[in-house]
């Protein structure tokens, strides 16, 4: 359901499953690349169909250089952008975007955090992704398509 032009802001902690998220919003727009997380690149680009732009600002000092790096740029072109860590750069996204917030269930620091469910919820901010998420929430098997992610809601 992404279109060129969409943002997706991914919100969650260390080993919630973003970059996973990330892949499988690759697959679903027809990229056939491998998606890598971008920590230390901090933006990857997929072409596809549908082109993805995958931005990291974890390792940044300050929220502005991800401008300088160019995001107003990538907004404008034709794909759809996708931002880890996007609560790091909030006030520069545009208002009208996908946030998705991923959480862990159940957390213990002697096991792996994949084996845990993720809690996901998707809120629309903006007419265009408000619409989208509406649509996810009358869905009767939204479940199937957020395969592996045990809670799902839409705001």
């Amino acid at each position: 359901m992404l279109h060129s032009g969409d943002v997706v802001a991914l919100i969650g902690d260390l080993g919630s499953g973003k970059t996973t998220l990330t892949q499988a919003l690759a697959a679903g727009i027809g990229v056939t690349d491998a998606v890598t997380s971008p920590t230390f690149s901090l933006i990857q680009e997929y072409a596809g169909p549908i082109p993805l732009y995958h931005f990291d600002p974890y390792r940044l000092d300050r929220p502005e250089e991800i401008s300088e790096l160019g995001l107003d740029e990538y907004l404008q072109r034709d794909g759809v952008v996708v931002v880890e860590w996007a609560d790091l750069i909030r006030p520069l996204l545009p208002e009208d975007r996908f946030e998705i917030h991923l959480d862990i269930l159940a957390s213990d620091a002697l096991v792996d955090s994949h084996e845990f469910p993720r809690s996901l919820c998707i809120e629309g901010l903006g007419a265009r992704s408000c619409e989208v998420v509406i649509h996810l929430a009358t869905v009767s098997n939204v479940a199937d398509l957020v395969s592996g992610i045990e809670t799902t809601h839409a705001r």
